[in-house]
Formats: structure tokens, C-alpha cells, sequence
């Protein structure tokens, strides 16, 4: 167990919401962060959620996540269940730049502006990545992703 998963939801949606939802995606118990270690399951995730200001309020992280889960997966099923879309980091070194998660389970890379506030980090703006936009064309770090600008990809087949 070495995973660490950490995304975003679109909209503020309460831990005792969030806990479930992805038990059912992981087919897997997941429990708070805050759980007895003497008392979890084997395959158990550890689950912290909270929330900050701005367009993705609520962030979600997941520790312990098993080896062989496909993040991708489990985010996409994640969004289906919340009816909500979800973001996570993508592979660049970018701060400014992620993956959208629809809840259909298509994947889009998109840039927010980010900001550190005293309640955490506060991300706005939400564009996609294109071609046309002069930050993601030519060499930027946009163009080393596996997910190219204008991608717009299933999630099960990018998974």
C-alpha cells in the first residue's frame, strides 16, 4: 500500500457523502482518516475530506490506496456516483494545470489560476487546455503530458 490519491470536486459535498461513494467505486471499505488502525480491514482506504474556497471546494485524499487500482478508474466512477465532476493533478510539473473528470467519465486537461489563501488553496478561472491558448502552445509543459492540449479522452480508455 503505497498510493496516495488527491483530487477535487466541483462542488461542496460532505465527507459522509464522499465516503461512501467511493467504497462503492473501489469496492473497498473506505473510512476516515482518523480510524482505529487496530480495528481496519486489510484492504481498507483511508479517506481525509475537507473543504476550501473557490471553484473546487471540496478536496478529497485517499492513503493506503492498494497497489493494482487504477486512479483514473476510481476517479471517473467517483464523479458517475456523485454526479459531480472531479480534478486531479495532472503529469506535468505545472501547478496551474489538471485533469477534469466529467461524470461521464471524460477526461480533459484544463488550467485554474491558483492562489494560497489562510483557508487553503484556492483555485479559479477554469479554461481548457488548447492549442490556441499562448500559455499551452508550442513548448510548454503542456505538449510534454500524456494528455495533449484539446485532448479530450474516456476515462477507461486512458486508464
Amino acid at each position: 500500500m503505497t498510493e496516495l490519491w488527491n483530487w477535487r470536486i466541483d462542488d461542496r459535498v460532505a465527507a459522509a457523502e464522499v465516503r461512501p461513494a467511493l467504497a462503492a467505486a473501489l469496492g473497498r471499505p473506505v473510512l476516515p482518516l482518523g480510524a482505529d488502525p487496530g480495528r481496519l480491514p486489510a484492504d481498507a482506504v483511508l479517506c481525509d475530506v475537507w473543504h476550501v474556497p473557490g471553484e473546487f471546494p471540496t478536496v478529497v485524499d485517499c492513503y493506503g490506496v492498494p497497489d493494482g487500482l487504477v486512479e483514473l478508474r476510481a476517479v471517473a466512477a467517483l464523479a458517475r456516483r456523485l454526479g459531480r465532476s472531479c480534478l486531479l493533478r495532472d503529469d506535468t510539473l505545472d501547478a496551474t494545470r489538471h485533469l477534469l473528470v466529467a461524470t461521464d467519465g471524460t477526461i480533459r486537461p484544463v488550467h485554474l489560476d491558483v492562489a494560497d489563501t489562510d483557508d487553503g488553496e484556492l483555485l479559479r478561472d477554469q479554461r481548457l487546455c488548447t492549442v490556441t491558448s499562448p500559455g499551452c502552445r508550442g513548448w510548454s509543459q503542456c505538449h510534454r503530458s500524456r494528455w495533449a492540449p484539446d485532448s479530450v479522452i474516456p476515462a477507461l480508455a486512458a486508464a
